[in-house]
């Protein structure tokens, strides 16, 4: 039993912030029809190398990009451009709860796929669009992609080192307006088909990549809300808090071993409060940083980060990353390694956590990828389908769902709609 079942959704979004609302839907028991273009799939099918690999040793059509955003889907083919496909589209509505999809403003409606045509067939359908600025005001006609946003929204404004140590704009690592949006979707979601449950009405769910972008701007939207002052980029430290950030450390004997006399190495500090700073103080073995006025709290740290930073910078120095978090950790002063992937998917918290999870995909048996971080004790999540084949279930949705004869799947295979 799975927190979602019995939900069905029409998902005809592709790339990254609808499929990764819709694989955690998949998670937790929807069953979603990914719908995709008849030989070509979700873009991100092709987005590598890396690919996945067959028992030879040769490349496969899956992209490692798309195995990430698709787990316990199941793909059938379509092709909304003809009106076949649009009325075979229209006739899944009527079995679905949910239906979602990231074209850009004015498509959906061109091919009859709208929020009020699909209402008029199902008025319990939960309709999400997912675009870059939404369906109103002056960007809505824009293609909106997630790099764009985030400098649109402001976050490259405060991502990356300071401007006075020849920092410049920085996107995040990851597609984060893309993956934020998928998760508020989620939750958008979620809260949609609650209402549809209590009242019989569905609605429409408007999401934007700059509005997501806007709202997880967070403590730091709300400083400049507050002050008017537009806060800058920060490098590895926080805005708001001192002693918090990435400190150089002594390199440890290994790190010399491998790289030489110009070895360096790394720590996270994230000093929390003032008590954790009192904590760290006594590690540190200067307990004149933690009674001197200038420093006592996190307020006065703050507005003397310039005198504080560089006596801790030589602090960091005097020991190497093992020492530092044995003692921090001890202490319970927040702190942490600065992992490569290779050495978080050694970590043993990772490891004791299931945060991989093992596939047996047509191509490749004992597959890895990321598991979901979701956790429930009575309603767990699933792990039934892996990241589906292009159409690898067209014949099997179209008899189950709608009923179809294999005569009329022939026919639609043959006129090119699936």
């Amino acid at each position: 039993m799975n927190s979602l079942d019995g939900i069905r959704i029409l998902d005809l979004s592709r790339v990254l912030a609808g499929p990764w609302c819709t694989q955690t839907l998949a998670d937790l028991g929807a069953d979603v029809i990914k719908i995709e273009r008849p030989g070509a799939g979700d873009d991100t099918r092709s987005w590598g190398p890396p690919f996945l690999k067959d028992d030879q040793g040769n490349d496969t059509p899956e992209a490692a990009y798309y195995l990430g955003t698709n787990r316990n889907k199941r793909s059938l083919t379509c092709d909304i451009s003809k009106s076949e496909g649009q009325a075979l589209i229209r006739e899944l509505v009527g079995h679905c709860d949910v239906f979602i999809e990231n074209f850009k403003v004015g498509d959906m409606a061109r091919y009859g796929l709208d929020y009020a045509s699909l209402k008029a067939l199902n008025p319990r359908l939960v309709y999400c669009s997912v675009t870059g600025f939404g369906q109103t005001g002056p960007y809505s006609d824009r293609a909106g992609y997630d790099y764009a946003v985030q400098g649109i929204g402001g976050l490259m404004s405060v991502t990356g080192e300071r401007d006075d140590l020849g920092g410049g704009p920085q996107k995040v690592g990851v597609a984060v307006a893309d993956l934020f949006t998928g998760m508020y979707a989620t939750v958008g979601i979620l809260a949609a088909l609650r209402h549809a449950e209590k009242t019989g009405e569905g609605q429409y769910v408007d999401m934007a990549l700059l509005d997501t972008q806007v709202a997880m701007l967070a403590n730091l939207g709300a400083n400049y809300l507050v002050s008017g002052k537009t806060p800058g980029r920060a490098g590895n430290a926080h805005q708001n808090i001192v002693p918090y950030q990435v400190f150089e450390v002594k390199a440890s004997p290994q790190a010399l071993a491998q790289e030489g006399a110009g070895a360096r190495d790394h720590l996270i500090l994230a000093v929390g409060n003032d008590g954790q700073y009192a904590k760290f103080c006594d590690v540190a073995e200067r307990p004149d940083l933690a009674t001197d006025p200038r420093f006592m709290r996190n307020v006065d740290r703050v507005k003397n980060r310039s005198v504080l930073v560089p006596l801790l910078e030589q602090v960091m120095l005097t020991r190497n990353k093992a020492d530092w978090l044995s003692a921090l950790e001890a202490a319970k002063v927040p702190c942490g390694a600065i992992n490569n992937l290779a050495e978080v998917f050694s970590d043993p918290q990772v490891a004791a956590r299931q945060m991989v999870s093992t596939w047996q995909h047509p191509h490749q048996k004992d597959l890895k990828l990321v598991s979901s971080p979701l956790k429930l004790s009575a309603t767990p999540v699933r792990q039934d389908h892996v990241p589906p084949q292009l159409g690898q279930h067209t014949a099997e949705l179209l008899k189950e769902v709608l009923g179809y004869s294999d005569l009329q799947i022939d026919s639609l295979k043959h006129q090119g709609i699936i």
